[in-house]
């Protein structure tokens, strides 16, 4: 199965057959993962999507020659004969998840269940150049698969790769695949990730920002229907879930946390600005005062909080990994005591996302497989030119 089969979302009105096919068969493979091994019967699946039987039973059928779909065993019928649920084959295919950090570079293979099976934990300067990142990227997913130098990872998976999602530090232009100015590293700007890396692999491959990704891994998972993920480690941002699903923005590059101005005439930022969220917090943790971090991340999340009224903040990246009990206590305390003043009813969470330091990675090959079970993972979404 490659990756120009994977069935989407319909985008409306004029949605000709082809695509309403595809839609029908991305409802019951959402639902058949998950149900996980349990399995679901098909008059289940009728009435959790809403198609008749005899629609369910014809994508049912689609599915088994596809290997997507297989028998999960039998249960008891209050009236008729044994009713045969049906499960998702995890290993019908594999998505690769690629978490590009400004210092390291995490690859996971991934299986349509969201297990990881094989990873990859390397070095990597983000500052050698474009080329170069690129060229390490791919040869360590050449090595994931079994293909490259001293490959011990999944080579029977490799056929089956439906493609490769990359996150990394943004902003960037999700629906390009083009990197914009980098905190930092100004020689990425306007650079075409996503083109190079897919003409090194020749894989599809998606490119979104390292808290896009991580979002959309913890909304696919059920964390909330409207959250902020923030993620803190080499640098500082927010991926953003309204609704259910990613939010992203008009031109994708909603989530820019970090640069948020919090102190006027604040120490300078990469970014060229003064007293951005990102300097104070990452300055803090340069100088071990790690309360001092959480205390201005809680300003900010707290700001978030108020503008966007969600409800769930999840904290992220190596940087919380090191202190999770502070950081929680510290931005929960900020994030208290500002929903106090403002007189909300109800507190807000904050929380450590759960998933670790994968947590990216994961995410990133959700890229890939979120389309395949009509989860693309927009609820506002840009479209692609």
């Amino acid at each position: 199965m490659n990756s120009e089969k994977r069935p989407g979302v319909p985008g409306g009105a004029g949605v000709n057959l082809r695509a309403l096919r595809g839609h029908n068969a991305a409802l019951v493979l959402d639902l058949l993962r998950r149900a996980g091994g349990a399995g679901v019967g098909r008059l289940e699946l009728a009435s959790l999507t809403g198609l008749t039987p005899q629609a369910v039973s014809k994508i049912v059928a689609r599915l088994r020659e596809e290997g997507l779909v297989a028998d999960a065993g039998r249960r008891a019928s209050t009236g008729g004969k044994p009713q045969t649920l049906l499960r998702l084959v995890p290993g019908a295919g594999y998505a690769v998840g690629l978490h590009l950090d400004r210092d390291a570079l995490l690859a996971v293979l991934v299986d349509l269940a969201g297990v990881v099976v094989a990873e990859r934990r390397v070095p990597l300067d983000f500052g050698a150049g474009c080329e170069a990142v690129v060229a390490a990227a791919a040869a360590e997913v050449e090595v994931l698969l079994g293909g490259g130098p001293g490959g011990a990872g999944a080579p029977a998976a490799a056929s089956g790769v439906l493609g490769v999602g990359v996150a990394l530090p943004g902003p960037l232009d999700h629906s390009a695949g083009v990197l914009q100015r980098v905190t930092g590293f100004p020689e990425w700007d306007g650079y075409p990730l996503r083109d190079a890396l897919a003409g090194r692999l020749d894989l599809a491959v998606e490119v979104d920002k390292d808290t896009n990704a991580a979002a959309l891994g913890l909304a696919l998972g059920g964390a909330a229907e409207a959250f902020a993920y923030l993620h803190l480690g080499t640098g500082l941002g927010a991926g953003l879930v309204l609704g259910g699903g990613l939010y992203r923005g008009a031109r994708t590059g909603a989530g820019e946390f970090g640069h948020q101005v919090v102190q006027l005439d604040g120490p300078p930022c990469e970014c060229g600005d003064r007293g951005c969220v990102e300097a104070l917090c990452l300055a803090a943790v340069a100088r071990g005062d790690l309360g001092e971090a959480a205390r201005v991340l809680g300003t900010a999340a707290g700001n978030l909080v108020a503008l966007l009224d969600i409800d769930l903040v999840l904290l992220g990246g190596r940087t919380v990994g090191a202190a999770e009990e502070l950081f929680v206590r510290g931005v929960g305390a900020v994030v208290a005591e500002r929903a106090r003043r403002e007189g909300a009813r109800e507190a807000v969470g904050v929380r450590v996302a759960p998933g670790g330091d994968r947590g990216v990675a994961e995410g990133a090959a959700q890229l890939v497989l979120a389309p395949l079970f009509g989860r693309a993972g927009a609820a506002f979404p840009a479209n692609r030119t």
